[in-house]
This record gives C-alpha cells, structure tokens and sequence, in this order.
C-alpha cells in the first residue's frame, strides 16, 4: 500500500502500525480537519471535515507512539452459555459445550478495534482451540448481548442486527449500547464470566 490512498474525497485509509489503538486515535483526532477515526485490524481510516491534509511524515510518526497513560478499564462480562451455535460448534471442534465455555472464560481479552455496527468491539484473545471461520450464511438477526465468536475474535452484538457469528451465549446485567453510546470502548481488557 502507498503512504496513503484516498477514499472518496474526504478520507483517506493506510496501513495500521503496531501500536495502541487507543493511542493511534488520539494522535490522528489531532490532525488538522480530522473528524472520525476507524481503526481496522490491517488499516485505518481518517474522515476529514473537508479535503484531506495529511503527509507521509504524519503517518510514519504513528510509528512512535506511546502507549497512552489513561487507566485501562477492566470490564467484566457475565454470559449464560445458551447461545443457539453452542452444539453445533462443540461437534465441529470436538469438545463438550462445557469446555467451549471454561475455554471462553478462560482467556483475557481487549478490544482491539470497533467496526461492523457502531459499538461492535472486536475482542482479541481468544483461545485458538475456539478459532472458526464465520458461518456460511449470516442470520438477518442476532440478538442484543448475544456472545460471538468468529476467526480469532470474540464479541457482543451491541444491539439486534444481522451477524455472521457463532453465538456461544448472551450477556446479563448490562446494556452494550445506550443513549450514552457503546459500553467497550477502545483498549478496554475484558474478561467473560460464567453467569449463576
């Protein structure tokens, strides 16, 4: 990929550097006419409020970034593990629903991008033994909470949408996506626990 290539007339997209998602978005947020970021797992994304103004020497300082000194959050997750894909997974990878779940449960977690649907948060970290491919044909509707997984990622649909995941369960005593935006946010660590 060049230094950068256009999207339109008003975003450019170029390579993702091996750097904090979170510390990337504030330094592009800085950029002059910078109003969105869109941090991809290989790309990002920057939506300007006119004609892009960016340089190749901006995109190389990305490079240098430091990690940002914001707290981190921890955020705990509890999920009943009912999801409706369950069985089917536990055959494909043969294992018991159960160890799908201690499996689940046992992997730390961060939101590495956002993407698909506002609030969707790609979770990375989780177990290889648990990586498939997404189903061949998407559902026209997932529920609210459900707990995915897809490739080396899980999520939580943050509202009902379409998805191509494998729903392994759904999350309680919490709302992914409310009047005061999405729940995870960017660099947020995340651990899933079982639900009583």
């Amino acid at each position: 990929m060049a230094d950068w290539i256009p999207l339109g007339d008003r975003a450019v997209r170029f390579a993702r550097p091996n750097v904090s998602a979170r510390a990337l978005v504030r330094a592009i947020r800085a950029w002059p006419g910078v109003i969105d970021v869109v941090i991809a797992r290989d790309t990002i994304a920057a939506y300007y409020d006119g004609q892009p103004r960016v340089d190749a020497a901006a995109i190389a300082a990305l490079r240098t970034l430091a990690d940002l000194n914001d707290p981190i959050r921890d955020i705990e997750l509890r999920v009943v593990y009912d999801g409706v894909d369950l069985e089917d997974i536990a055959r494909e990878l043969s294992l018991a629903p159960e160890d799908i779940e201690v499996l689940h449960t046992g992997s730390d977690y961060v939101v590495e991008t956002m993407g698909f649907a506002p609030g969707f948060a790609y979770l990375s970290g989780l177990d290889e033994r648990l990586h498939l491919p997404r189903r061949a044909t998407p559902r026209e509707r997932v529920p609210a909470g459900a707990v995915a997984i897809a490739d080396a990622f899980s999520a939580v649909y943050p509202f009902e949408s379409s998805g191509g995941w494998h729903i392994i369960g759904h999350v309680v005593g919490v709302r992914m996506f409310d009047a005061g935006g999405p729940y995870l946010r960017l660099g947020d660590r995340v651990r899933f626990v079982a639900a009583s």
